[in-house]
Formats: C-alpha cells, structure tokens, sequence
C-alpha cells in the first residue's frame, strides 16, 4: 500500500481508502444503502483492510443512521492511532433536509464521536450541502474551525454535491479538503480546474463512488435491486448504459491483465492531486482485490487519455437522474 499527504493537512492517507456507507446497512425510511448486510462480515472486512495497510476510513453520521460509525469504533477502538477517520454532518435525514447550523453540527459530533469511541476525528466535513446554504451559513465554517481549535477534529472538508462547487469552496471558504465524484463514466472535475487549484493551495482531494455505484465493477447484470437499494429509484434508462460502461474500458483492462475494478481505482489514483479514493467494500474479497491495485504499475499518459476519449465519446449520463 502506498500513502500520499491529505493536502498539507500535516495527515497521511492511505491512497485506497474505504467507503463506509455500504456497511452501515438499509435504514426503516426507505431506499438509502446498499441492500442488506451482514454486521460480522462488515467486522471482518474492516479488519482485512486495515491488515492490508488501509488506513483511511470514509464514514457519516447518516450512514445507516450512525451503524457505519458504530462498527468502525467496534473494531479499531483499540487502534485508533493506525487510523485516519473522515467523518461528515449536515444531513438530517437521507435525501435532506440539511442543517448546519454551529448548535446541529457540534450535536452531531459529540454524537459522532461517542459511536465511533474516540475523542477526535481526523477530517470533518460538510455533507453535500449546496453551496448556497454555505454562502448563507457563514457561521458553519467559524464552528468548525473552534472544533479544530479546540481539537475535536484536526481538518475541515466539504463533500461537495456538485463539482462545479469544489472550487468555490476552496477559494472563497478556505476547506482544506474536498471530497467529489470521480470515475471513468463521471469525469466531470476533469473539465474544470480542480487539481490545479488544489495543489496550488495545498488542498486534499478525496475521490468518492470510483465504482459509480458498483456499476465499474463489471458484476452488476441483475438491474433489479432490492426495495431498501437507493439504486432501485433510478430511471432503468440509466442503469442500462451504466451496466454497460465496463464493457468499453476493456481495451485498456485487457492490455493490462486487471480486473475492472482495479483499472477503475488506478484511473482515480492516476491524478496525483487526488490524495485518496475511496471504494466501498462490504466483503474482505474485495478489500484484497481493491488493496492490490495500489501496488500496480501506474497508468500511463496515453492510456489515461484513451480512458478520457472513451469517456468523451459516450453519453453516460440520463438526464432524468439527478447528479449527486
């Protein structure tokens, strides 16, 4: 596993990283995770990453309603300091709406903490607000920097709902991390001046769903996803194409001899900006196969412009699904 400086945080992450809300599991209101999970197996899986040098963890009080913070304080309790935990608030429930306001952010970390059994998180951040309520909320970010003052937490982020919003949130708010959408069918930041702008002002990016919600991973043939999926809302238009992305990255997987999920993880980690992506893993299967990617030989230029081509070439998105 190879580590990479989180901006100039003064933090080292793992360069994968692991998305916890799969293992927060469904909730009662509805279609907000992955299906159904197995606690003991989350367990183990968050065990087998750690063994296998992971040391970024990626959660959220909404996640399973705080059951992804619960397990991930269950089994690193007694090993924080060989963890980095990025955690985020501003949901009140799944889908919104959000809060986060100074009073509901210090709640939600108090709380936060207490899950996950320690007295710190590494990075906090804004979950997906949109940037007009950040505009409007000019306390938000004057909480978050008492809380790392006061050291509860050690870096202030934003996860951005939109790319469009990354830079913004760096120039004009001062976050010292950004965590946005980036894969091989969601190139958006790509077009924009992100990574510039990150690594001019020493910000961490964190890439999230380099899967694209599973459909990268080449395993997804069944389109019919259990009533508790949030993938069972989208428009069937849009699960189609998306099960069918995989296909066109294998020219480059071929040449290589890599499974789909790793050609998927060294695109993002092919970027030199990006500081950590950030699969979601729900079996130690998959830690093994997403683990190993980080020690393979990197992209190289023109392969990673044959992986934009593709991208540019083909219309990946619905216009019906909302882009999040």
């Amino acid at each position: 596993m190879h580590y990479r400086p989180l901006g100039t945080t003064g933090i080292s992450v793992s360069e994968i990283g692991f998305g916890a809300w799969g293992i927060g599991g469904p909730t009662p209101d509805g279609a907000n995770s992955y299906g159904t999970t197995d606690d003991n197996e989350s367990k183990r899986t968050l065990r087998a990453a750690l063994d296998r040098g992971i040391t970024f963890y990626d959660t959220s009080n909404i996640y399973g309603y705080g059951h992804s913070e619960e397990l991930i304080g269950e089994v690193f309790k007694n090993e924080r300091s060989k963890v980095i935990i990025g955690g985020k608030v501003g949901f009140t429930k799944h889908r919104g709406p959000h809060d986060i306001s100074p009073a509901f952010i210090r709640t939600c970390l108090a709380e936060s903490l207490g899950r996950l059994q320690t007295d710190y998180l590494d990075v906090y951040m804004l979950h997906s607000p949109p940037l007009e309520l950040v505009e409007k909320t000019p306390e938000a970010m004057k909480e978050l920097q008492k809380l790392k003052a006061e050291g509860t937490i050690r870096a202030i982020g934003y996860s951005v709902q939109n790319p469009e919003d990354a830079i913004p949130a760096i120039e004009q708010y001062g976050f010292e991390v950004i965590e946005v959408n980036f894969n091989m069918i969601d190139q958006r930041i790509l077009e924009s001046d992100l990574f510039n702008v990150a690594k001019k002002r020493g910000v961490g990016i964190i890439a999230r769903t380099p899967f694209a919600f599973g459909f990268l991973t080449g395993t997804i043939t069944d389109l019919h996803f259990s009533p508790n999926d949030h993938r069972s809302l989208w428009p069937e238009q849009q699960l189609k194409r998306w099960a069918e992305a995989p296909q066109l990255f294998s020219p480059v997987r071929d040449s290589k001899g890599w499974t789909p999920t790793q050609l998927a993880l060294k695109f993002c980690i092919g970027f030199d900006a990006v500081a950590s992506v950030i699969p979601g893993m729900l079996h130690p299967n998959e830690v093994m196969e997403d683990a190993a990617a980080s020690d393979l030989p990197p992209l190289n230029k023109e392969e990673l412009e044959a992986i934009e081509t593709i991208y540019k070439t083909n219309v990946f998105f619905d216009k019906s699904l909302k882009k999040t």
